[in-house]
């Protein structure tokens, strides 16, 4: 196996005498690591970073090998296409910078992994100690650069070559994995571990400091080529289980399932069964099935329906919060007395941004809770809001039908609709989601994912070019994304993608309403004077100039039925939708007051 092979390279390194440290590090780092399940690594050019970039490039092109290397220019891409290529692959990603601010432009893609748990191991090469604070070029303070943003963070240490040091790094490699990945123990997120190089930095040039230059022991690692410390997986709950009483006597209960959901099958089960309306975002995983509405937040817009709706229980999962109505119910959990059950993510981690949670409980104890107690809901509970959701989605289809451009509204309800099965959806986290929310149909053939951690805007073309990467290594079918048009400008880099990099079968399709058209439907459009320059920021840039510089295939998009053809298309690509963000505004208010009139309690 290609474990073996970067073993038996380590080895005759050894064995053929000259190795300095920087190199054995790197070299048994990137052993371990594909020794662990490391599948992908993205490397940023740098000097200082050369070992760890050699020795993952070295293994990246042994036969055989598993481990897939990526290149980006800009650090900031980099990172963000680790992000998603770990987000598809549910498995850690490594990224690998050099020193200095270099460093620093990954804290974005190390903010939304910790917020949305995914596992990324970020590897930052630094100066040694000797040349920080000198003023040396391209050395600043990189000691827990991340802060608490991270699952571990590890000072490496300068590598020497003496005993023990092999075993350390191995070790090392693998608590690093573990963190990264939760290992069922935790919440899986970044870690970063600082690693202070000393020249020489790349192989064939010995260690100064040992008269032969060999090194001291042998470099490989366990003879069976598996980990060097193998974790067993555990259950990581520290939560009470919730009584199956409790839920048998429920008979108006909700489930919200937010970004993340974990094991959204079972929750859109658990809400069939019991008889619960499902309200699930789209990258929650969970919209589908009986229960699932694909309309609901303009129900929980209409106060009266809301009022006359109001659970005895909500159950919790993921990190809901995509619209203000969502938020309001669970906010007023507690002046209802509604009971608030959210679901953990892992020890000590759960999302209640309201504040208003009376238990705390593990998804697979309260699944089986549920299990036990059989079903609870009222057919009539469910009825309703079953009823309500057709009437708000027709009332919305006839406002799009009327309308009869290709608006913002009709395009997400449709890309969602015309996809594929088998198909990744990537959605930028500002209106494209929120629109996917409001009128895509529940499917549970296809996969929707979307940076909700930290919901900004950052590396949303090099993070949805990472998944489609994953998703279509692991066999998965062809990737939309659906962006905005400042998302797409915010990582333009993302765009320039080198001849010798794997390119996905992804199009991506921005919606160009020349700025920031989510600062149309908020407050802030009532200042006129100020808005258009401090919030709708007009760019004026030229799309299919942007696609030819970066060497990709574009299309302008002006109906809906232009669609399948688009979607029929091959490889790396852009599709423009031009829309007007005052129309784009008016046109939601006009859809919101026809489905509050049409549940008839609005």
């Amino acid at each position: 196996m290609t474990s073996t092979v970067v073993m038996n390279n380590a080895k005759v390194m050894h064995d053929a005498g000259a190795v300095n440290p920087s190199t054995a590090l790197a070299t048994v780092l990137a052993d371990e690591f594909i020794r662990c399940g490391l599948r992908d690594a993205v490397i940023a050019p740098g000097s200082r970073s050369a070992p760890l970039a050699l020795a993952l490039h070295a293994a990246a092109s042994a036969p055989g090998s598993p481990l897939r290397l990526h290149v980006r220019i800009d650090e900031r891409s980099a990172s963000f296409l680790a992000l998603g290529l770990a987000k598809a692959s549910g498995r850690p990603a490594v990224i690998v910078t050099t020193s200095g601010t270099a460093a620093a432009h990954c804290h974005a893609a190390v903010i939304e992994a910790d917020e949305a748990g995914v596992p990324l191991l970020v590897l930052t090469a630094d100066r040694p100690p000797e040349l920080r604070g000198t003023g040396a070029n391209q050395t600043i303070d990189q000691l827990k650069l991340y802060g608490s943003a991270v699952r571990w963070y590890c000072e490496v240490g300068v590598p020497e070559n003496r005993p023990g040091q092999v075993a350390y790094w191995r070790s090392l490699a693998c608590r690093a994995w573990s963190c990264a990945a939760g290992n069922g123990l935790a919440f899986a997120g970044p870690v970063h571990l600082n690693l202070a190089l000393r020249e020489p930095l790349v192989p064939g040039l010995a260690d100064p400091a040992v008269t032969d230059g060999r090194w001291c022991e042998p470099l490989a690692g366990r003879p069976d080529g598996a980990a060097w410390t193998r974790f067993a997986a555990g259950s990581g709950a520290d939560v009470a289980p919730v009584p199956a009483l409790m839920l048998n006597r429920t008979q108006r209960g909700i489930v919200v399932a937010g970004d993340g959901t974990a094991g959204p099958a079972g929750l859109a089960a658990l809400a069939a069964d019991a008889g619960w309306p499902l309200l699930a975002e789209p990258s929650s995983g969970a919209r589908h099935g009986p229960a699932a509405l694909g309309s609901y937040p303009y129900l929980l817009d209409a106060p009266a329906f809301t009022r006359a709706h109001q659970p005895d229980l909500i159950i919790s999962a993921g990190r809901p919060g995509l619209s203000r109505g969502q938020l309001a119910l669970l906010r007023g959990a507690a002046d209802a007395g509604t009971r608030l059950v959210v679901l953990s993510q892992g020890p000590a981690r759960w999302s209640d941004p309201s504040r208003t949670a009376s238990e705390v409980a593990a998804s697979v104890q309260l699944t089986g809770a549920l299990a036990a107690a059989g079903p609870a809901g009222q057919p009539e509970w469910l009825g309703s809001w079953l009823a309500a959701d057709a009437a708000a989605r027709r009332a919305a289809d006839e406002v799009l039908a009327a309308d009869g451009s290709l608006s913002e509204p009709l395009l997400a309800r449709e890309v969602a609709a015309a996809l594929p099965s088998g198909a990744l959806l990537w959605a930028a986290s500002s209106m494209p989601v929120r629109d996917l929310d409001r009128h895509m149909a529940g499917r549970p053939d296809i996969r929707v994912l979307a940076s909700r951690g930290a919901s900004g805007i950052d590396g949303l073309v090099s993070a949805a070019i990472g998944a489609a990467l994953a998703h279509q290594a692991a066999g998965g079918g062809p990737a939309v994304a659906l962006l905005g048009d400042l998302a797409l400008l915010h990582d333009a880099p993302g765009l320039l993608l080198g001849p010798l990099e794997a390119r996905p079968d992804l199009c991506l399709i921005v919606v160009n309403n020349d700025g920031g058209g989510i600062f149309s439907t908020l407050e802030q459009a009532a200042f006129p004077d100020a808005f258009e320059r401090i919030f709708g920021t007009p760019h004026g840039a030229d799309l299919p100039a942007l696609a030819a510089a970066a060497g990709l295939p574009y299309a302008r998009l002006r109906r809906a039925d232009e669609l399948p053809a688009l979607l029929a298309g091959k490889g790396l690509r852009l599709a423009e939708v031009r829309t007007d963000r005052a129309e784009g505004a008016k046109l939601r208010v006009a859809i919101a007051e026809a489905c509050a009139a049409a549940i008839g309690l609005g």
